[in-house]
C-alpha cells in the first residue's frame, strides 16, 4: 500500500509530466513556453529602454537648451542613439522649422504658417516616439490575460485523462488518478506562472510610460514656442540657443 502511494506521488511531479505528454498536452505546454519567452523578452527590452531614456532624458534636454547655437544643438541631437526619443522629437522640429524657412514665398508657406507647420511635425514625432515606447505592451497584455486560460485547458485535459483511466481500470485508486491530476495541477501553475509576471510588467511599464509621455508633451510644447516665436516661454533662467 505504501509502495503504491509512493509510486502515485512520483507520478505527480514535473519530470513525469515532461516525459508523458500526449499531443494536446504538449501543444499547451509549448504555447505556454512561447508565451513565457515572449513575456520575458519584452519585459527585459522595455526595462532597458526605459532605463536608457531616463538616464539620458535630462542630459539631452538640458544640453539642447544650453547649447549656444541652433546648429550646435542640431549636431548634438544627431549624435544621440537612434532609440533616444527626445533628441528625435527635437531634431524633427528643427528640420521642420528649417524646411519652412527655406520655402518662404512658396505654396507650402501659404498653406501652413510657421507655427502650424512646426506643430504638425511635433505631433507626428511625438506620436511616432509614443508608439515605439509602447512596443511589446500589447504582447504582455495578451499573455497576462490568456495564459491562465491556456493553463486551464491543460488542467481540463488532464482531468479528462484521469476520468478515462478510472473508467478503464474500474477503480478510482490513487495510483490510477494521481498522474493525470498532478499534470493538471502543474499545467494550471505553469499558466499562472506565465501570466503573473506579464501582468506585473504591463502595469509597471504603463505607469512608467505615462510619465515619459507627459515629458514628451512638455518638451514638445517648449520646442514649439522656441521655433515658432524665437524664444522659449518661462525660461528666464535658461540660456537658449539663438537661431541663425
Amino acid at each position: 500500500m505504501g509502495g503504491n502511494d509512493a509510486q502515485a506521488l512520483s507520478q505527480m511531479g514535473f519530470d513525469h509530466l515532461i516525459h508523458n505528454f500526449d499531443p494536446l498536452g504538449l501543444v499547451v505546454f509549448v504555447v505556454l513556453v512561447i508565451m513565457s519567452v515572449l513575456s520575458i523578452y519584452f519585459i527585459v527590452a522595455n526595462f532597458l529602454r526605459n532605463l536608457m531614456i531616463r538616464a539620458r532624458a535630462d542630459k539631452v534636454r538640458s544640453t539642447f537648451w544650453e547649447t549656444g547655437s541652433t546648429q550646435d544643438a542640431v549636431n548634438f541631437l544627431e549624435q544621440q542613439p537612434k532609440a533616444e526619443p527626445f533628441s528625435k522629437i527635437a531634431l524633427d522640429c528643427a528640420l521642420a522649422a528649417a524646411h519652412h524657412q527655406r520655402n518662404e514665398g512658396s505654396r507650402l508657406v501659404e498653406a501652413l504658417n510657421r507655427s502650424e507647420f512646426i506643430d504638425r511635425a511635433l505631433r507626428q514625432a511625438v506620436a511616432r516616439e509614443s508608439a515605439r515606447l509602447e512596443g511589446g505592451l500589447s504582447v504582455l497584455a495578451t499573455v497576462g490575460s490568456t495564459a491562465p486560460f491556456v493553463g486551464l485547458l491543460g488542467t481540463v485535459w488532464g482531468i479528462y485523462h484521469a476520468l478515462l483511466k478510472i473508467g478503464a481500470s474500474g477503480q478510482a485508486s490513487i495510483d490510477a488518478v494521481a498522474g493525470p491530476v498532478g499534470e493538471a495541477l502543474i499545467m494550471t501553475a505553469v499558466g499562472l506562472g506565465v501570466a503573473i509576471p506579464a501582468v506585473l510588467g504591463y502595469n509597471f511599464f504603463v505607469r512608467a510610460n505615462r510619465v515619459t509621455l507627459s515629458q514628451f508633451d512638455e518638451f514638445a510644447h517648449d520646442l514649439h514656442d522656441f521655433y515658432a516665436t524665437g524664444s522659449r516661454v518661462d525660461t528666464a533662467a535658461v540660456v537658449v540657443p539663438t537661431r541663425k
